[in-house]
């Protein structure tokens, strides 16, 4: 995320891009409405060296006073880049997928650069553990929760007819990238045990897409989901939604739950990662992960109990507003910035 105080002092995204789709990518086009300078990086899956040097080019060219990363793979091309042009280099860690053996080396090699980051920012407490655990230093740590900024919500109407979706029925909706962290496969076995009257709507794509659809065929709720795909401006349709799943088995402090919030959409979510320290039982019925009988039963509480429902959701937007404000996550941001971008000068 970006604020407008930081785009005004002068913020410029390299956007590492696969071959295809640099001319039309959503997020560059999204950024460059806003007026935000990108650079774009188009390298293939297994370009590194190229990668490296357009990124050591960039900062030789506009000589920023910080490189901040997102992701194991920018931690550590764009990690190395940035020491190597002696510019402090800042990390953001939403969070550890786990999963497959390669997964687990990419985390491995992610830790290490880490630990020679100038800082390291945790969207959540349970992160800052495992940095300290895996050997970055407790003083390079800074604990700041994703801040929101609002988006326009469209009119329910409007929104549900963007997404197809006909006047009467109940939707449950999941957004998300469709990959094992996530538990789209969770939110299925959820719908299979819920009440026939909910339909789901799922937006995102992901590796496991394919095998995701042969599992809603086997649980025999193929016909009561529409895969949406990616969709442009999904932040401004949760207001289609009846309720907002979130059954993911990890995460950091997701965007994507802030985006229900601000929606006042009544939220069903995990606790994992920095979620209970968003959400409280005032705000959203909070189930356990890889529980689909828990999320099942929490559907048929808000179809049951419809105002309940609503006032949580209230609730939620509430904090939302009051504790997750832009302007205060960039503040700590920019704190974390010119403190490293201080120890670096001092090197």
């Amino acid at each position: 995320m970006l604020s407008t105080m930081q785009i005004e002092a002068g913020v410029h995204v390299a956007a590492v891009i696969e071959p295809g789709s640099e001319h039309d990518h959503p997020f560059v086009r999204g950024l460059e409405s806003r007026g935000v300078p990108v650079s774009r990086i188009v390298v293939g899956g297994r370009g590194y060296l190229e990668e490296y040097r357009a990124l050591r080019e960039l900062i030789a060219r506009i000589k920023p006073d910080v490189v901040h990363t997102h992701g194991y793979r920018s931690d550590v091309i764009g990690g190395v880049a940035a020491r190597r042009g002696k510019i402090a280099a800042v990390s953001t860690v939403h969070g550890f997928t786990g999963g497959g053996i390669r997964n687990r080396i990419n985390e491995v090699i992610q830790r290490f650069a880490l630990r020679r980051s100038a800082a390291v920012i945790a969207v959540a407490a349970p992160i800052v553990d495992r940095l300290v655990s895996a050997g970055v230093p407790r003083s390079r740590i800074s604990c700041i929760p994703n801040g929101f900024s609002r988006e326009i919500q469209l009119e329910r109407s409007v929104a549900r007819g963007r997404l197809g979706i006909k006047d009467g029925r109940l939707v449950a909706g999941w957004v998300g990238r469709l990959s094992p962290e996530k538990g789209a496969d969770v939110m299925l076995r959820a719908l299979s045990e819920s009440d026939a009257n909910w339909i789901l709507s799922i937006i995102g794509d992901g590796p496991d897409q394919d095998s995701l659809r042969r599992l809603a065929v086997q649980l025999g709720v193929a016909h009561r989901i529409t895969w949406h795909g990616t969709v442009s401006g999904a932040a401004s349709l949760f207001s289609a939604f009846d309720a907002f799943v979130l059954s993911s088995r990890t995460e950091g402090t997701p965007i994507v739950l802030f985006e229900a919030m601000d929606a006042s959409v009544p939220i069903v979510a995990t606790t994992v990662g920095g979620i209970p320290h968003v959400l409280t039982e005032a705000d959203a019925l909070l189930v356990r992960p890889d529980d689909p009988s828990a999320i099942a039963r929490a559907l048929g509480a808000i179809q049951e109990n419809r105002g309940a429902a609503r006032e949580r959701a209230f609730h939620a937007r509430g904090r939302l507003l009051s504790a997750f404000s832009d302007a205060a996550w960039a503040d700590a941001v920019n704190a974390v910035y010119e403190a490293a971008a201080g120890r670096a000068a001092q090197r």
